[in-house]
């Protein structure tokens, strides 16, 4: 694999100094405030269509129609999953048990989620974002997010990495069984668990509870395409919405220091900030903004990104916004040309963003 080499070395006796700067404009704004408003109203609508979800559950009956009520209770999942984040991130309550709180019953009791294994893997990510042997978000597992040091196994895996891009997202059906057992594994594991038998029961009160109402009011091979149904459009849905902001931007080496500030925004990318966007996927389009400011409520990220962009031109720091659409378009490219990099040698892009031109 191509190492990155190190940030220029005349910016960096400003570089402690910029974050500080730049975060005491975003405190002077009011922008790290708690909007319990909104997030009261929130979660009071995400609640009430989570109840009228369940009234058309028994409304209907024994009715293929029950598969689009499981394509809409996936969507709604992962909308939760969004709130849950918020919660994990303190961004919800001033108190930062009560968001812990909220967010092990919103993650075990609704999505089906343990919050204590979450938030240990969302903050590796989030203090070494796209750093190789640090984030685990690119820890190699099915797919390569690096290159490996060559391309092992039969014929079909050699294809399979080399155009993995194609498959990345049709894979995502799966995610939402993968993230439940991932969730079980941690709470069954050795060593401490914060709130190991607070998730555990409320992971167990909702697993078994869903698959017996399914199963109690519905017949067998219905009762599986709705649980099918529903897992897969979490799965894709949730996985949609956190791939288009990291993958394809720069990776650091291992052994590489890169200041706060310019960590956060060169290895993140932001994609778009209509309405519509941001709702779908709940604020996480904003992530520069959010790797920025952590603990950020969500409805302000969209006012930080003004100051966030402006000063992030007056320090020369590239900062990279582009269209949802186009995002999975460069997440496939980059994927696949990770693949390929056997016969097409792969150059990590903050090589090229650094290397001197002629």
């Amino acid at each position: 694999m191509t190492i990155a080499t190190p940030l220029p070395v005349q910016g960096r006796h400003r570089q402690p100094s910029d974050y500080a700067e730049l975060l005491q404009a975003v405190q002077d704004q009011g922008l790290m405030r708690r909007r319990t408003g909104y997030y009261t109203v929130k979660i009071s609508l995400l609640l009430l269509v989570f109840g009228a979800i369940w009234a058309g559950f028994f409304a209907l009956g024994n009715s293929w129609f029950q598969l689009i009520l499981a394509g809409v209770l996936g969507t709604l999942l992962t909308q939760f999953g969004f709130l849950g984040h918020d919660a994990a991130h303190r961004q919800i309550f001033s108190s930062g048990p009560a968001n812990e709180m909220a967010a092990s019953v919103i993650g075990g009791l609704l999505v089906g989620m343990s919050s204590t294994w979450w938030t240990k893997k969302h903050t590796r990510h989030h203090a070494s974002p796209n750093q190789v042997g640090k984030d685990p978000d690119i820890a190699p597992t099915v797919f390569r997010f690096y290159p490996p040091p060559s391309l092992q196994g039969s014929r079909v895996v050699a294809f399979l990495t080399q155009h993995q891009g194609w498959w990345f997202f049709p894979i995502l059906v799966l995610e939402g069984v993968n993230l439940h057992q991932q969730s079980v594994r941690t709470l069954f594991a050795g060593g401490v668990v914060k709130r190991r038998w607070l998730e555990l029961s409320l992971l167990t009160i909702r697993m078994f509870g869903y698959l017996a109402v399914l199963f109690i009011f519905l017949p067998f091979g219905l009762a599986a395409a709705f649980l099918a149904v529903q897992l897969a459009v979490f799965g894709v849905y949730l996985g949609c919405s956190f791939a288009p902001n990291h993958k394809g931007m720069p990776l650091v080496p291992e052994n590489v220091t890169v200041d706060f500030f310019r960590r956060q925004v060169l290895m993140s990318r932001n994609v778009g900030a209509g309405r519509l966007v941001t709702f779908v996927l709940g604020g996480l389009n904003f992530q520069i903004e959010h790797h920025l400011f952590p603990s950020m409520p969500r409805p302000t990220l969209r006012r930080a990104q003004v100051t966030v962009r402006e000063f992030c031109r007056s320090r020369s720091v590239p900062y990279t916004d582009v269209g949802l659409f186009r995002s999975y378009g460069i997440v496939v490219r980059y994927l696949n040309r990770v693949g390929l990099r056997a016969r097409d040698p792969f150059q990590c892009p903050l090589v090229a963003a650094y290397r001197p031109r002629d």
